[in-house]
């Protein structure tokens, strides 16, 4: 296979089986910020208050919110915020310069990042349910929305580590804390990088044998994406890189298979657009075929 579009390394690792780790959904060190409030929590609060870039609704940024950008500066994940990247109806992205900790894990001076900040009022929950139901990391999940959410950020954040450690490029995940998520900002100065839906893919057959094989190395780690499309694949530095993993299941759920058929078909349809000859179901067995559960 041709090295365009980037195929990277798996990391060495143990067997797959441990994606039935258990995620933390308790208070957070950001709602005790918040709870108490004192001076420098609400200078912080207020600077980025006053930030004209950063002029969002409630619905974004509550007072635990910015305890928990608070909470990240302080440990060095972040020195300064900049503005927004994108806005969604469960999520805001905003770009940000990296901290120390940042710099060591990237290994750049002053990395950019990304700091996706998700709505605890405005996110459909009930469709996050979905997901996190059936999910054995998550069981007995309460149905308090800030729970709910807070589950979906932390979930993202297990489902980038795993899949980076299983070959999959993926944005780097830095830190998590409480409904938000940083990471590396896949992008250049000009903005964010192209989905595959916005480019003209060169190389077709290439760029899909590079997402068929980090769908498999992902579904051999324990996860099915559940949403992959041309919408969630972009292209950054040469590189093919798998975005959005919030929604990402273990195999265990009850619905895997089903979003696993239902990505392959999208993947696949998209592919056939560019002349490439497959179906949904080649693209499955593909995935599936090394894998003793199938």
């Amino acid at each position: 296979m041709s090295d365009e579009y980037g195929l990277v390394e798996p990391e060495a690792v143990d067997e797959p089986g441990d994606e039935w780790e258990a995620i933390d959904v308790s208070d957070t060190e950001a709602d005790r910020i918040a709870r108490k409030r004192d001076r420098k929590f609400d200078q912080f609060r207020k600077r980025i208050k006053d930030n004209e870039s950063l002029k969002v609704e409630a619905s974004v940024f509550d007072d635990a919110t910015y305890a928990a950008l608070y909470k990240l500066v302080q440990d060095g994940w972040v020195d300064a915020l900049g503005g927004p990247i994108s806005t969604g109806k469960e999520a805001n992205v905003y770009s940000a310069l990296g901290g120390d900790g940042a710099a060591d894990v990237l290994g750049a001076e002053a990395p950019e990042v990304a700091i996706k900040v998700y709505r605890i009022n405005a996110s459909d929950f009930r469709d996050m349910r979905d997901y996190l139901v059936g999910d054995p990391r998550f069981e007995g999940i309460g149905g308090k929305k800030s729970q709910v959410v807070i589950a979906w950020v932390r979930k993202e954040y297990a489902n980038l580590q795993r899949a980076r450690r299983a070959g999959v490029r993926v944005p780097y995940p830095l830190a998590v804390e409480r409904n938000v998520l940083v990471m590396e900002y896949i992008g250049a100065e000009e903005g964010r990088a192209k989905r595959l839906a916005e480019v003209n893919v060169e190389n077709p057959r290439t760029a899909y044998e590079v997402v068929r094989e980090y769908m498999r190395r992902l579904h051999t780690a324990g996860l099915v994406h559940g949403d992959l499309s041309e919408y969630n694949m972009v292209i950054h530095d040469g590189e093919l890189v798998i975005i959005d993993l919030g929604q990402a299941v273990t195999v265990h759920h009850p619905n895997a298979e089903e979003f696993l058929e239902r990505d392959c078909r999208n993947v696949a349809a998209f592919f056939s657009r560019q002349g490439i000859d497959v179906t949904g179901e080649e693209l499955y067995e593909f995935v599936v075929e090394d894998d003793e559960r199938f």
